[in-house]
Formats: C-alpha cells, sequence, structure tokens
C-alpha cells in the first residue's frame, strides 16, 4: 500500500469551513499538488483553477482552457476525499499531458498511473465513489422493459423534441413516465 504524499488535510477542520475557506482550501491543496509535480518537472506550467463543473464528474483537466475544473457540489459533500483523491488525479493528468509525449498517452494509462502511485502515493482509481444525485439531479423518470431511467433537464428536452432514446440493455424505446421528486 502506498503513503500518501501530501499531508492528509485534517477532517474536522474540513467540515467546519464555509463554502469560501473550502475553496480557498481547495485552492492550496492543488497549489501543493503542483510544486510537488513541478519538482520532477520543472517546465510544468501553474494551472488555472475553476469550480464550475457540474454533473457526475468531480474533475477534469481541461488543457483547452489551461487548467482544472472541479465540481464544487461534489467537493462541499465529500470535502477530505476530495482534496486526498481528485485533486492528485487531476494534476496526474495536467502533468502527463505537459511530458513531452504526453498528448500520445491514454488518459488513465501507465504514464498517469505512474505518477499516482511514485509522485502522490496513491493507488490510480480512474473513478470516484460519490453519491451524484445532488450533483447531477435528474428528475425527469424515462421506462423501458428492464428498468426506470433518470434524465436531466437537457435530455428530456431532447425528447419532447422528438429524439428517440433507446435503453442500452433491452434496446426498447423509453417512454416518459413524468417528474420525479428530488430528494433534499
Amino acid at each position: 500500500m502506498n503513503t500518501p504524499v501530501l499531508p492528509h488535510p485534517d477532517p474536522d477542520r474540513l467540515a467546519a469551513l464555509d463554502h469560501e475557506a473550502l475553496l480557498a482550501a481547495l485552492h492550496e491543496r492543488v497549489e501543493a499538488a503542483w510544486r510537488l509535480c513541478h519538482e520532477v518537472h520543472p517546465g510544468l506550467p501553474r494551472p488555472r483553477l475553476w469550480c464550475d463543473l457540474r454533473g457526475k464528474s468531480a474533475g477534469q483537466a481541461h488543457f483547452g482552457r489551461g487548467g482544472l475544473r472541479f465540481n464544487p457540489v461534489l467537493l462541499a459533500e465529500n470535502r477530505e476525499t476530495f482534496l486526498v483523491e481528485v485533486v492528485p488525479h487531476e494534476m496526474a493528468h495536467w502533468l502527463v499531458q505537459h511530458l513531452d509525449d504526453g498528448h500520445l498517452a491514454r488518459p488513465h494509462g501507465r504514464e498517469w498511473q505512474t505518477v499516482m502511485r511514485r509522485l502522490f502515493g496513491l493507488e490510480p482509481r480512474t473513478t470516484h465513489r460519490f453519491d451524484t444525485r445532488r450533483a447531477s439531479p435528474a428528475p425527469h423518470r424515462y421506462r423501458c422493459g428492464c428498468r426506470e431511467h433518470g434524465f436531466t433537464a437537457r435530455r428530456h428536452a431532447m425528447a419532447r423534441r422528438g429524439h428517440r432514446y433507446r435503453c442500452r440493455h433491452c434496446a426498447q424505446t423509453l417512454v416518459y413516465l413524468g417528474r420525479a421528486a428530488l430528494e433534499n
């Protein structure tokens, strides 16, 4: 088992942070991860940082925008795990992309896994295990022959405009059931 290189944040302190202080903690963690990466790759540019990601993704290394994007809802609900796992995950993508042949590397390939293990001391996990219901609500319910599906407002609007959706498992066309009550 690897030992994380970045100091583990105090969960009690994290729990007490308001929104602005939590964003400051995120910035500090990204800066610490960048400094660690910069030690092994001095030409690594400092990424810009946005908390504008929505949906089920916790983070994203966005090379076109030149930085890292994070999901503020998932950050607020999963503070410690987010800072310990998601920030290094995205910073590893940032580092690999900026290596000489980084543009040829697979997103979660050998290079990324090596950075996660050797530099950050973490097991390379490609997905998080966060509850995404509040971050990515899908209040419009559809049904096929085998299950119920949740649609976002955008996908529901597409269906209302005539786009037909089929279940990937049973291949039946999905039928609208109505709007579900959102959980708090």
